[in-house]
């Protein structure tokens, strides 16, 4: 179920070019940064469909919470005073996410959004036409229109979900569904999964620099394919060969499984010309005993989006259109790289990392995952993926385990700290750049023990979430 945000019928390919050069910013904040909003559509789309409760009854509870408050943490601290100068831009969202002096609320604070109260209880009573074609709406259009935006009314009530075929492969006994395009998460992650499919990575050692190396010489191929190939599959062509065994044979061979490699540009899958589809993040993933399986990506791209508010209603706006490629060649926030086939154009979905995915063992669930962090959602999902299934991890050791990442461009391997210094080593042997930081994202998980036919849930470690069963 496709909830991803789409460009504003104004919007066109060269929007975000001044003198020919794009302007970063343009894209990722204030009016013109803001893409059609689509996540109230895809849960109400998905709650008709397969729910049991009506949206006024989930919305309730949470407008408690948003006009009671709730007391803030380090993590929620932290993310508000790293984009404080920004949010000091715009007075909607300084007059709520900042104090009376313009700083963030300190640790141990009740935080409230009263407004968001009001809206959610505005939604629940008068349904999502409040949000897409009633006053909400209304207001969202009058600020764009008073501050150089391009969002309208109109498309607000043009916004439609949509249900597409998952990206379906296998990785030796296991099929993985995963999100197929405008996301790139789905494809590139069964790519890399079956670029490995040709190494004996069960026999390895998942603390070592071996497995490491191999994993991130198969990450570089796949990002180097998805700055070229990748793009909403309703606008661009999206090749077939991506993921055929073929192809990852080919890719496979090319690694070295001693020596780090240059990666200079993309690959050319078989099939080229046919496509795969026809014409601040948040994950979270469930499973119920009549065998409903979620795992659902959404987010506002970075930290609190555009920085825009819609005035009087609480709603925070996302910064959705800096994942198109503003100028092929030009890095949008996360570093990463586009072209055509991501260009900026009316109705389009920008492409995203977005990776949730289900696993099914002899046509029966038993795992659900996904990330949170940008570019690195794949290679958290990818590295779960490899230590549960190869090396027979369970969720909770598998979350908790270091992570690592690489996309391509910047040539450089991402580690957490918690590797340790003898790995590091290894892989500088080896020719990689190593960049240390102090954690990579945040991962969920829900596993099926198929012994005793019983669920096991995992939150990430790093932050403060939770799993919940009952």
């Amino acid at each position: 179920l496709d909830g991803r945000e789409t460009a504003p019928e104004k919007a066109h390919r060269d929007m975000y070019l001044r003198d020919g050069q794009a302007v970063s910013g343009l894209s990722q904040k204030g009016a013109l940064a803001v893409g059609v909003p689509g996540a109230l559509a895809t849960f109400d789309t998905a709650l008709r469909r397969y729910g049991k409760l009506e949206l006024g009854d989930l919305l309730l509870p949470a407008a408690e919470i948003a006009e009671s408050g709730f007391p803030v943490n380090q993590t929620f601290y932290g993310r508000v005073a790293s984009v404080v100068q920004t949010l000091r831009e715009f007075p909607e969202i300084q007059s709520v996410y900042l104090d009376a002096e313009l700083n963030p609320f300190q640790v141990g604070d009740t935080f409230v959004q009263p407004q968001l109260a009001e809206s959610y209880r505005l939604i629940a009573s008068d349904g999502i036409s409040a949000f897409y074609n009633g006053p909400i709406a209304v207001s969202l259009a009058e600020w764009m229109r008073d501050h150089g935006g391009i969002l309208t009314q109109s498309d607000m009530a043009r916004y439609q979900t949509k249900f597409r075929p998952p990206v379906r492969s296998m990785y030796r006994e296991f099929e993985i569904a995963g999100f197929p395009p405008p996301s790139s998460g789905g494809i590139h992650v069964a790519q890399i999964l079956k670029i490995l499919e040709f190494f004996d990575i069960p026999s390895m050692d998942c603390h070592s620099a071996e497995w490491i190396h191999l994993v991130i010489e198969a990450m570089k191929r796949a990002f180097a394919d998805r700055a070229f190939w990748l793009g909403d599959s309703d606008y661009a062509n999206v090749p077939l060969g991506l993921i055929s065994d073929r192809y990852a044979k080919s890719l496979a061979e090319d690694i070295d499984a001693t020596q780090a490699s240059q990666v200079p540009r993309h690959g050319t899958p078989p099939h080229a010309d046919k496509a795969l589809f026809g014409s601040h993040t948040t994950h979270y993933s469930a499973a119920d005993q009549e065998g409903y399986w979620v795992a659902c990506t959404a987010t506002v791209n970075t930290t609190l989006g555009s920085k825009v508010i819609i005035p009087g209603r609480g709603i925070v706006l996302n910064n959705e259109m800096d994942d198109f490629s503003a100028q092929p060649g030009k890095a949008n926030f996360f570093g990463l790289l586009g072209s055509e086939a991501n260009a900026v154009q009316a109705g389009k979905r920008p492409l995203s990392s977005m990776s949730p995915t289900l696993v099914l063992k002899n046509g029966e669930p038993v795992l659900s995952l996904g990330a949170a962090g940008g570019p690195t959602i794949i290679s958290q999902t990818l590295v779960h993926l490899l230590l549960i299934l190869d090396f027979g991890l369970g969720v909770e050791e598998a979350l908790a385990h270091p992570r690592f990442h690489h996309q391509w461009k910047p040539d450089r391997v991402v580690l957490e700290a918690s590797w340790p210094s003898s790995v590091i080593r290894a892989l500088k042997n080896k020719g990689h750049k190593v960049h240390v930081v102090n954690q990579i994202g945040a991962a969920q998980a829900v596993q099926r023990i198929s012994q005793s036919q019983t669920f096991r849930g995992a939150s990430d470690p790093r932050i403060n979430g939770s799993s919940m069963q009952w």
